[in-house]
Protein backbone atom coordinates (compact mmCIF):
# COMPACT_ATOMS: atom_id res chain seq x y z
CA UNK A 1 0.00 0.00 0.00
CA UNK A 2 1.65 3.23 -0.89
CA UNK A 3 0.81 6.28 1.42
CA UNK A 4 0.85 9.92 0.56
CA UNK A 5 2.07 12.46 3.44
CA UNK A 6 3.88 16.04 3.59
CA UNK A 7 7.67 16.31 2.85
CA UNK A 8 9.25 16.93 6.08
CA UNK A 9 13.05 17.03 7.23
CA UNK A 10 12.73 13.32 8.75
CA UNK A 11 12.39 12.69 5.15
CA UNK A 12 15.49 14.21 3.99
CA UNK A 13 17.65 11.76 3.84
CA UNK A 14 15.71 8.99 1.82
CA UNK A 15 14.45 11.53 -0.33
CA UNK A 16 18.03 13.05 -1.21
CA UNK A 17 19.02 9.83 -1.75
CA UNK A 18 16.14 9.05 -4.24
CA UNK A 19 16.69 11.65 -6.25
CA UNK A 20 20.17 11.26 -6.33
CA UNK A 21 19.33 7.77 -8.19
CA UNK A 22 16.95 8.89 -10.49
CA UNK A 23 17.63 10.12 -13.61
CA UNK A 24 16.37 13.57 -15.19
CA UNK A 25 17.20 14.75 -11.69
CA UNK A 26 19.86 17.61 -11.32
CA UNK A 27 20.87 17.95 -7.91
CA UNK A 28 23.09 21.09 -6.88
CA UNK A 29 23.91 23.30 -3.23
CA UNK A 30 19.99 24.38 -3.77
CA UNK A 31 19.47 21.12 -2.52
CA UNK A 32 21.43 20.98 0.53
CA UNK A 33 19.79 20.06 3.89
CA UNK A 34 19.78 24.12 4.90
CA UNK A 35 17.87 25.33 1.43
CA UNK A 36 15.67 22.38 1.63
CA UNK A 37 14.45 22.76 5.33
CA UNK A 38 13.95 26.79 4.15
CA UNK A 39 11.90 25.66 1.06
CA UNK A 40 9.21 23.54 3.01
CA UNK A 41 9.15 26.51 5.17
CA UNK A 42 8.41 29.10 2.94
CA UNK A 43 5.74 26.95 0.82
CA UNK A 44 4.18 24.93 4.19
CA UNK A 45 2.05 20.85 3.40
CA UNK A 46 2.82 21.49 -0.34
CA UNK A 47 5.57 18.71 -0.86
CA UNK A 48 4.91 15.17 -0.80
CA UNK A 49 6.55 11.91 -0.29
CA UNK A 50 5.13 8.55 -1.30
CA UNK A 51 5.80 5.34 1.25
CA UNK A 52 5.90 1.86 0.73
CA UNK A 53 6.35 -0.58 3.54
CA UNK A 54 8.17 2.50 5.53
CA UNK A 55 10.62 3.32 2.81
CA UNK A 56 10.58 6.58 0.52
CA UNK A 57 9.83 5.51 -3.05
CA UNK A 58 8.60 8.48 -4.52
CA UNK A 59 9.22 12.46 -3.89
CA UNK A 60 8.25 16.07 -4.99
CA UNK A 61 8.87 19.91 -4.14
CA UNK A 62 6.26 21.93 -5.03
CA UNK A 63 5.66 25.55 -4.14
CA UNK A 64 4.55 29.18 -5.73
CA UNK A 65 5.37 32.95 -6.15
CA UNK A 66 2.05 33.88 -5.11
CA UNK A 67 1.47 34.18 -9.04
CA UNK A 68 2.36 30.70 -10.38
CA UNK A 69 3.04 27.21 -8.83
CA UNK A 70 6.19 25.08 -9.19
CA UNK A 71 6.96 21.76 -9.34
CA UNK A 72 10.57 20.21 -8.81
CA UNK A 73 12.09 16.50 -8.46
CA UNK A 74 8.80 14.27 -9.05
CA UNK A 75 10.84 10.96 -8.49
CA UNK A 76 9.10 7.78 -8.33
CA UNK A 77 11.56 4.65 -7.63
CA UNK A 78 12.07 2.54 -10.61
CA UNK A 79 10.59 -1.00 -8.75
CA UNK A 80 7.54 1.95 -8.36
CA UNK A 81 7.16 3.65 -11.27
CA UNK A 82 4.20 2.30 -13.34
CA UNK A 83 1.68 2.19 -10.56
CA UNK A 84 0.45 5.85 -10.65
CA UNK A 85 2.54 7.12 -7.71
CA UNK A 86 3.67 10.20 -9.88
CA UNK A 87 0.44 11.22 -10.58
CA UNK A 88 -0.24 10.71 -7.09
CA UNK A 89 1.87 13.39 -5.96
CA UNK A 90 1.16 15.54 -8.40
CA UNK A 91 -2.46 15.30 -7.77
CA UNK A 92 -1.58 16.19 -4.04
CA UNK A 93 0.40 18.76 -5.54
CA UNK A 94 -2.25 20.61 -7.18
CA UNK A 95 -4.71 20.36 -4.18
CA UNK A 96 -2.42 22.26 -1.91
CA UNK A 97 -1.48 24.96 -4.84
CA UNK A 98 -5.43 25.24 -5.73
CA UNK A 99 -5.95 25.75 -1.52
CA UNK A 100 -4.01 29.22 -1.67
CA UNK A 101 -5.27 30.13 -5.23
CA UNK A 102 -2.59 29.41 -7.02
CA UNK A 103 -4.02 28.45 -11.26
CA UNK A 104 -1.32 28.11 -13.13
CA UNK A 105 1.74 25.52 -12.47
CA UNK A 106 5.31 25.43 -14.33
CA UNK A 107 7.78 23.03 -14.10
CA UNK A 108 11.72 22.57 -15.37
CA UNK A 109 12.81 19.66 -17.46
CA UNK A 110 16.24 18.77 -18.83
CA UNK A 111 15.36 18.64 -22.43
CA UNK A 112 17.21 15.40 -22.97
CA UNK A 113 14.72 13.60 -20.52
CA UNK A 114 12.62 12.23 -22.82
CA UNK A 115 10.86 9.59 -20.35
CA UNK A 116 10.32 12.84 -17.69
CA UNK A 117 8.80 14.54 -21.04
CA UNK A 118 6.51 11.85 -21.77
CA UNK A 119 5.45 11.30 -18.19
CA UNK A 120 4.27 15.29 -17.78
CA UNK A 121 2.78 15.25 -20.97
CA UNK A 122 0.62 11.76 -20.48
CA UNK A 123 -0.61 13.77 -17.29
CA UNK A 124 -1.79 16.73 -19.61
CA UNK A 125 1.09 19.02 -19.38
CA UNK A 126 1.93 21.00 -22.59
CA UNK A 127 5.81 21.27 -23.98
CA UNK A 128 6.67 24.82 -24.37
CA UNK A 129 9.16 25.63 -27.15
CA UNK A 130 8.26 29.36 -27.12
CA UNK A 131 10.47 30.02 -23.68
CA UNK A 132 13.48 29.43 -22.19
CA UNK A 133 14.96 29.53 -19.02
CA UNK A 134 18.24 32.00 -18.10
CA UNK A 135 19.91 31.66 -15.05
CA UNK A 136 22.41 33.12 -12.76
CA UNK A 137 24.16 32.72 -9.34
CA UNK A 138 24.06 35.56 -6.90
CA UNK A 139 27.21 35.49 -4.75
CA UNK A 140 28.51 38.26 -3.04
CA UNK A 141 27.97 40.81 -0.82
CA UNK A 142 25.13 43.12 -1.58
CA UNK A 143 24.77 46.91 -0.84
CA UNK A 144 21.33 48.53 -0.32
CA UNK A 145 19.94 50.64 -2.79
Amino acid sequence: MITITPFTMNDYDPVIALWDASDGVGLSDADAPESIQFYLERNPGMSFIAKADGSVVGAVLSGHDGRRGYIHHLAVHPNYRRQGIGQQLMEHCFAALHAVGIQKCHLFIFKENQTGIAFWQSTGWSYREDIAVMSKMIEGEWQTC
